[in-house]
């Protein structure tokens, strides 16, 4: 138990903020936290329906409104940043029976939509729209979550949710007439889709319905559910095994290709942890759950029954970098597992998937390897696990996809659909031939860009406790400038997530109008595997910010910017980054923009899904764990008299993540303590409604990056050109 008490009083006595700034009631409100005397003056704030947090909320609107519109640049940015979003994207197709199901955004639609590819009855082929999120509601604030076909490719399971909620409906349509033949599902939420054998059945993850938990507990409690395709979800069947409901928040669901087998997989929150059962199906209806991985064994795996009826596992057990296991399906234990492709040291392995070659050799298992972020393909026979080859990439980038052809389309045996994108190249799809063991492009991005000429390299440079740590940079192409340019730095540096080179619209627009960007693989993140994930969260959470102070430094070192021309920009965790650094270095950075942050780390559980995320970050319950968040909680780290950057903070009503009164708190607290001048060092806030923290239509992205663009150039000296 923590020791709290609560001071509160009136008002301190502090010097007020700059009347330009909206006025924010500053509390004398302090919580005694083991041991730790916590203030938190603007906590009014966390309410959005106060009628000081809407006065003050309006005020900001006003604010940010005039100071972003007046920003010069605005036009160049926009059409930079609009024509290179008209390249467009496509996705690796996903086949079955014969049909390939993508996803396509052309140059003029706001939201990508799934389309179907399949033969014309003449030996040719055709493409249908199956599902453009526009045509569902075409003021652009749906948004397709989800979707995934039947085994057999005559239905189609797809997810939608509205406004930025993310809280999808579930929708099945037949894929030849395009009528809705089952839904709306409400709380499918990250839902998991399973289709049995036939497309009359699918097993899939819901949460609870409300007044099963106590209010506001819906986001943390789900449950697996097997449903018969046009019935009243009332009638579906629960899923039910040993533990199955005990800790766990988040499901997964997968059917083997012969309807033999259902694979469960479930997580306690966020944590890098599987529990994992497998049960046999009769007639669709599972057995007993067998337990394969519980959250005690403290490893991480994704598990499936493949094509040759073995149980497949990509696992850290034993390998932080992954390897891949085998197994029969009955005895799914770890003591039966049998290594069949050892874990490289030199890269992490991220997915697999079956083969079936043409000349009766044997089914290859690929195997997509990251290598400092960068994408390998490696070819394995499916037996023994020996090593195949290689397959030919288009160079330094990422895979979008990676997809092989179903038993039901043998006329593409031997092929491997790979989405491909670089820094410079928008998402497209290549196919590699294994007969002729060659790759080319087989479906450009349907738009035609003009990509701003710019070198892209890949830099190493030493941490604070001397560790080798990798960032891509852009500069503009041509001889090395004479002079530093600005330089707009980002990364993410959690929950394992890695950030891999991809076309990025925003950072090209940058380079464009003569900037630098850069993207730094900071520990924290998956680019070198769970133990550089692990060195940078919990007690290590510094060694994220130490890597970007870093990253700053060997910009600057190189000649490539200066202190007084550097920006940071990042989202989400990657908030809380750039807000960690903007109060650990002010004098490093010139410029911020904090888009979706989490900066109280001290409150964060207990808004949106805070609770889940304890495991990345320790929880303010434990006195040892309320020691690391506090150590470089932004917003407790705020000091008046301070020189503070220009900051930008832009939030979203609408989201369901993390919630804006990070944001809300953390600009009243730096508007109260810089000392830098509003018209040169201003911090404001940015705010949208009916968005959230995921997907956008193509406006409201030009209209944000624009804005975010236009705000840091202006204050880091970029001068467009």
């Amino acid at each position: 138990m923590s020791e709290r008490s609560q001071r509160t009083g009136p008002p301190s006595t502090a010097a007020p903020p700059p009347p330009v700034y909206p006025g924010a009631e500053r509390l004398d409100l302090v919580e005694r936290l083991h041991g730790h005397d916590v203030a938190d003056p603007y906590r009014w704030l966390e309410d959005p329906e106060d009628p000081r947090t809407r006065a003050w909320s309006a005020a900001q609107d006003v604010l940010a409104r005039e100071h972003l519109d007046a920003l010069p640049g605005r036009a160049r940015f926009t059409a930079t940043v609009r024509a290179l979003l008209s390249s467009g994207s496509v996705s690796a197709p996903l086949w079955r029976a014969g049909r390939a199901f993508f996803v396509r955004r052309l140059p003029d639609q706001e939201h990508a939509a799934v389309l179907v590819r399949e033969p014309d009855g003449t030996g040719g082929f055709r493409e249908r729209v199956l599902l453009d999120p526009l045509e569902l509601d075409p003021t652009g604030l749906t948004t397709l979550d989800a979707w995934t076909p039947s085994l057999e490719g005559t239905l189609l399971a797809y997810q939608v949710s509205r406004g930025g909620d993310e809280q999808s409906i579930l929708y099945v349509l037949d894929v030849t007439t395009g009528e809705p033949v089952d839904g709306p599902i409400d709380r499918c939420r990250y839902s998991d889709i399973a289709w049995l054998p036939g497309g009359e059945e699918l097993y899939f993850v819901r949460k609870v319905a409300p007044g099963e938990v106590p209010a506001g507990e819906e986001d943390f409690h789900r449950r697996i559910w097997r449903h018969r395709i046009g019935t009243d979800p009332v009638a579906d069947e629960l899923v039910e095994g040993p533990g199955l409901y005990d800790e766990h928040t988040y499901y997964g669901v997968r059917a083997s290709r012969d309807g033999r087998w259902l694979v469960v997989t479930a997580n306690v929150g966020t944590a890098r942890r599987d529990s994992i059962w497998i049960a046999e199906l009769t007639d669709g209806k599972p057995g007993p759950l067998t337990p394969v991985l519980t959250q005690d064994d403290d490893v991480q795996a994704t598990a499936w029954v493949e094509r040759d009826g073995r149980l497949y596992l990509r696992t850290t057990d034993g390998a932080p970098r992954w390897r891949l296991c085998v197994t029969d399906p009955r005895t799914p234990q770890r003591e039966h597992w049998r290594e069949l492709v050892a874990e490289d040291p030199g890269s992490v392995l991220e997915g697999v998937r079956w083969l079936e070659p043409t000349d009766g050799d044997g089914p290859l298992l690929v195997l997509a390897r990251s290598r400092h972020a960068v994408a390998e393909v490696a070819l394995h026979h499916a037996v023994d696990g020996t090593p195949r080859g290689t397959v030919p990439l288009p160079g330094t980038g990422s895979l979008t996809g990676l997809s092989t052809a179903d038993l039901d389309t043998p006329e593409q045996r031997g092929r491997l659909w790979i989405g491909w994108t670089d820094l410079l190249t928008p998402p497209q799809v290549h196919r590699f031939d294994l007969a002729r063991n060659t790759t080319r492009l087989e479906t450009a991005a349907p738009g035609t860009v003009e990509v701003p000429p710019t070198r892209t390299e890949q830099r190493t440079f030493r941490s604070l406790d001397g560790t080798t740590v990798r960032m891509f940079v852009l500069t503009p192409a041509g001889d090395t400038p004479a002079r530093p340019v600005p330089a707009l730095v980002t990364g993410y540096g959690g929950f394992g997530l890695s950030r891999e080179p991809a076309y990025t619209p925003s950072a090209l627009a940058w380079v464009a109008a003569g900037g630098a960007f850069a993207l730094v693989s900071l520990r924290g993140g998956g680019e070198e595997g769970e133990q550089w994930h692990l060195a940078g969260n919990r007690a290590n959470k510094q060694n994220v910010f130490d890597d970007l102070h870093a990253a700053a430094a060997a910009l600057i070192e190189a000649g490539t910017t200066s202190a007084e021309q550097l920006a940071l920009i990042g989202g989400s965790n990657g908030g809380l980054l750039v807000g960690a650094a903007l109060v650990q270095r002010p004098e490093r950075y010139r410029a911020v923009v904090c888009s979706a942050p989490l900066l109280d780390m001290v409150r964060y559980e207990e808004f949106a899904l805070g609770r889940t995320w304890n495991d990345e970050y320790g929880t303010a319950a434990d006195p040892t764990e309320l020691g690391w968040l506090l150590s470089y909680s932004p917003y407790h780290h705020v000091r008046p008299g301070t020189r503070y950057p220009a900051v930008l903070f832009t939030v979203f009503e609408s989201d369901t993540r993390v919630d804006p009164l990070h944001a809300r708190k953390m600009c009243a607290a730096l508007q109260s303590a810089t000392t830098g001048a509003v018209a040169d060092r201003p911090v404001l806030l940015r705010r949208e409604t009916d968005v959230g923290h995921g997907g956008r239509s193509v406006s409201r992205t030009v209209d944000l990056t624009v804005d975010q663009l236009s705000f840091l150039a202006a204050h880091t000296g970029l001068e467009l050109r």
